[in-house]
This record gives structure tokens, sequence and C-alpha cells, in this order.
């Protein structure tokens, strides 16, 4: 079983969205939570109740259900790529040691959390949390690390690049 001091949270967007019925309005609190141990697991979790500390207990919960292991290089991505969810798209670049994260709110917590330090970011579509937080983690479920991509093409990388020289 996953113990709460193996992960942090942090919460991304606090709403409070109502939805009308015969009686009247029904108000709830939707809380959009991202958790992440800082060593490539990171997950987004959407709660919504009545109350807004049992909302964030649902978010976290539902986080930890939605986790995916990203596969850094010396604090960056391998590779460039790109993530989308609905109309969010979120483009994720490798940078250079020192650079830090080049992210807005949203996308730069998710990296933070899934411990990468040195990344570009640009989201574009949509500025929804939720939306861009889905997009940015189908970005970063996307990555290959270098032997993954051996594998899959079944030559070693380096030396593919050394004859297109």
């Amino acid at each position: 079983m996953i113990s709460h001091d193996e992960f942090e949270n942090e919460i991304i967007d606090i709403r409070r969205v109502s939805k009308v019925t015969k009686g009247g309005r029904n108000l709830r609190f939707r809380v959009t939570m991202v958790v992440g141990d800082r060593k490539g697991r990171v997950g987004v979790g959407v709660g919504s109740t009545t109350e807004i500390p049992r909302a964030i207990q649902q978010a976290i919960r539902d986080a930890k259900k939605s986790m995916v292991t990203v596969n850094t290089t010396g604090g960056t991505i391998p590779h460039e790529t790109w993530g989308k969810f609905k109309a969010g798209y979120v483009m994720l670049k490798p940078a250079h040691p020192g650079t830090g994260l080049i992210a807005g709110v949203t996308v730069g917590a998710i990296c933070r959390l899934a411990g990468i330090e040195d990344i570009l970011t640009k989201s574009i579509g949509t500025t929804n949390p939720l939306t861009l937080s889905r997009a940015a983690l189908d970005g970063l479920a996307r990555l290959r690390s270098l032997h993954e991509v051996e594998e899959l093409r079944g030559v070693k990388v380096g030396e593919e690049a050394g004859h297109a020289a």
C-alpha cells in the first residue's frame, strides 16, 4: 500500500460549481490536485463535494489512481513532445541544466512534482487548469527513454547518429 509520506501534493484549482434543479441550486466545490514523489511519478485528480476538505481528500485519492511514470534524463526530459486533451495542447521541450522550470502555474506544478528541474513548456488552446493538467500528463506519458527507443527500433541510437554525420 502507498504511504501518505511518499507523495507531495499541490492544489491546482478550486472552483465553486452549481447544478440548477427544480428546488434551486446545488453548490459544490471542485478541487483539482497534482500528486507526485519528485522521482518520476505524478498524477492529477479531481474531487467534488459540498465541503473543500473532503473534496481535497477525494482529489488526492483520484490522483493516486491516475499516476504516470515520467522518463527523465539528468533533471530534464529526454526529447520534445506534445500532450493533448480536448482543446488543450502542451508542448514540452528539454532544457539545459540551470534553465529551471519555464512553465505556467498548472504545468509547472506537474513538472515540479514529477521531479523535472529544467524544462521549457508552452500551453496552447485553453487556460482551463483541469484540461491543461490532463494534456501535460498525456505529454509526459508519451516520453520514451533512450533504452526504450533502441529496443523498439532494434538498433543502437548512438550508432545510427554516427552514420548520419
